[in-house]
């Protein structure tokens, strides 16, 4: 019987293996493709990836140089490092998929390729049933499979559409054409820059409004690289973007659609629109379909995602745990858990979860005095250069706790709502990095808008930009939180505006601590 068996050889599932094989597990990864990545061998389905490959950052840094490197795996091999792969500022997905291979040949990853699994179930320890008949033990399963089943969203006659996951990516199959593309995320807005050039007509149609990522800070809201449809709209050059409903889908003997479209934003009610091509790219979503009687997890967000506690375990399925983009209802819409440069960081806060509590492996940390000052000097070294507070912000944070022999604990990369083990129950302090309030609603190429002043240390709590926040968390009071002051180079090291405020507010609730 296997301590783990982690389904998914992806980006995910080979980050859990190499922290797992590192650590001498007895563990297996299933892939249900003939080789890691196999994600990558078709998505997106225009070849470009959208995460940032910057190479020449200017630092020397490996650790702030994956502040920058949106692809990259960890690993202590910066031969393994993608911006060796790839000199494209977005990269190829071919290239992802070289990469993923040499990634789980280096580390030397254990590996079943061609195990699509069937069926989980648990008689006792978890069953694990592959297509082929198959079966392996394990007392723990991590499931890394990604959003592996198109969202395809309950419209009358969407059957008869074409699926982004297989329509033809061929412009010249749309020569003249009237094209209706359904969603209004990146993958409908990559679709429609592809057809700008053939298709005579193309609208983009959702309920909701676009939104941008340059608005939101959301990597997975619009991305610049995909907006260039956006022009053609505004400037009047025959496409459109269509705010509302799409409450059916008419398939015409002549192969062609007429479209029932409720407008969100005009008198009309509903219209009917011809179309000689309808697409959906309307996102994926988890398939839990190989879970069986009692190990089925609970879903969250319209059955999309699996529902996860702090320690990405299933809420309703103990030693259910999950790696990867499907943890992304932990901060939906808000965060990057969702993609590589995020869960990276969740995969490894997921392995220290493993080991601490299955095998007596302390949290990583180390011991400091419990002296304002040497805590504030430990903050402000790893705001200064931490990769990943930086790109899980609000929800990864180190942690220091106070102990009773005059001593502090500073954990690094805790979940931000976990509770009990490493942390305790007689209060810590929990630093992140955070976007300030209401940091969507503002356009920040609006000069009008007022910034804080990157001195205005009384103000930093206003401040919409990405800044550090430490908080003071004891069980039965208020949470205290002091929030360093935003700047234009990311550097919180001034000793008047960062340091001496942070080290004030470090000894006040020190000083209050019950001992």
């Amino acid at each position: 019987m296997l301590d783990y068996l982690v389904i998914g050889a992806g980006p995910a599932g080979l980050q859990l293996g190499h922290h797992l094989h590192r650590a001498g597990r007895d563990y297996l990864i299933l892939e249900a493709g003939p080789a890691p990545g196999q994600f990558f061998r078709t998505f997106p389905r225009h070849r470009t990836l959208i995460s940032i490959n910057k190479k020449n950052t200017g630092w020397d840094d490996p650790e702030l140089n994956l502040r920058m490197d949106w692809n990259s795996l960890l690993s202590d091999d910066p031969d393994l490092l993608f911006t060796r792969y790839s000199d494209r500022y977005f990269p190829q997905a071919d290239d992802m998929v070289r990469y993923l291979g040499d990634y789980a040949r280096a580390c030397g990853l254990r590996i079943v390729c061609g195990a699509r699994v069937a069926r989980v179930e648990r008689p006792g320890a978890f069953l694990v049933t592959l297509e082929d008949g198959r079966t392996y033990r394990a007392r723990r399963v991590v499931v890394a499979t990604g959003v592996s089943r198109p969202n395809v969203p309950p419209i009358p006659g969407i059957e008869t559409a074409d699926l982004y996951q297989t329509a033809s990516v061929d412009p010249a199959d749309y020569l003249g054409q009237r094209v209706l593309i359904l969603g209004k995320g990146n993958s409908a807005f990559e679709t429609a820059d592809n057809l700008m050039e053939t298709a005579a007509v193309i609208h983009v149609a959702g309920p909701h409004s676009v939104r941008m990522a340059w608005r939101t800070h959301y990597v997975g809201h619009l991305r610049a690289i995909n907006n260039g449809f956006l022009d053609t709209y505004q400037l009047k050059s025959q496409n459109a973007l269509l705010d509302g409903d799409v409450r059916r889908i008419e398939r015409q003997p002549d192969g062609t659609y007429l479209v029932t479209v409720a407008f969100a934003r005009v008198n009309e009610v509903t219209k009917d629109i011809p179309y000689d091509r309808v697409i959906v790219c309307t996102g994926f979503r988890f398939d839990a379909s190989i879970f069986a009687g009692d190990c089925r997890p609970d879903l969250v967000i319209d059955g999309r995602f699996p529902a996860l506690t702090p320690a990405y375990e299933s809420v309703n399925v103990p030693d259910l745990y999950f790696a990867g983009t499907i943890t992304q209802s932990r901060d939906f819409k808000q965060g990057t858990s969702g993609f590589i440069h995020g869960f990276r960081y969740g995969v490894r806060a997921l392995h220290r979860v493993l080991e601490s509590r299955h095998h007596g492996v302390p949290w990583p940390g180390r011991t400091l005095p419990a002296d304002p000052a040497a805590l504030a000097a430990a903050v402000i070294e790893r705001v200064n250069r931490t990769s990943a507070l930086w790109q899980q912000f609000g929800l990864l944070a180190d942690v220091i706790v106070l102990d009773d022999d005059g001593t502090a604990r500073y954990l690094e990369e805790v979940p931000y709502d976990m509770e009990g083990p490493p942390i305790g129950n007689r209060g810590h302090f929990a630093i992140t990095l955070e976007y300030g309030p209401g940091h969507d609603q503002v356009d920040p190429f609006d000069i009008k808008v007022a910034r804080i002043a990157q001195s205005d240390s009384a103000r930093a709590h206003e401040g919409h930009y990405l800044h550090p926040v430490v908080r003071h968390h004891r069980p039965g009071e208020p949470v205290a939180a002091h929030h360093l002051t935003e700047n234009l180079e990311n550097e919180w090291d001034s000793p008047e505006v960062h340091v001496e405020p942070l080290r004030a507010f470090l000894a006040a609730r020190t000083a209050s601590v019950p001992a």
